[in-house]
């Protein structure tokens, strides 16, 4: 089973992402901040990161920058986030996300999309 870290401080929306992917098959691991999550990504092994851009204590950027940097991880990163400016979105490729979402998003998308980039890491 694919496991899959969901960084986001929205609990409406973490829960919401989790239940759809739960329901696709995946396990899922929680964080409710930036620091939660690299807490998370230490001890655990993800299959795929889900991270929001804008975060309390340490912010989506930072947690990609430090999955690559220092964790030595490669797994793909998805953003989905309300920054939707064409600066953020080129931060985030450029710290190494493999897709990004703008809020609102579909549930629908948003599993297609997971499947494909778990599927590309075979």
């Amino acid at each position: 089973m694919k496991r899959i870290l969901v960084a986001e401080d929205n609990r409406l929306i973490l829960e919401t992402v989790a239940h759809s992917l739960s329901r696709e098959g995946y396990q899922i691991i929680k964080a409710e901040d930036g620091k939660d999550c690299l807490t998370k990504l230490e001890s655990n092994e993800v299959d795929l990161l889900i991270t929001d851009l804008y975060m309390p204590n340490i912010n989506g950027l930072e947690v990609i920058s430090r999955l690559h940097e220092f964790y030595k991880k490669l797994i793909p990163v998805m953003v989905l986030s309300a920054a939707g400016a064409e600066e953020n979105v080129m931060k985030a490729f450029d710290l190494g996300a493999d897709d990004y979402m703008v809020k609102p998003f579909s549930l629908i998308e948003l599993n297609m999309r997971v499947k494909r980039l778990l599927s590309a890491r075979k």
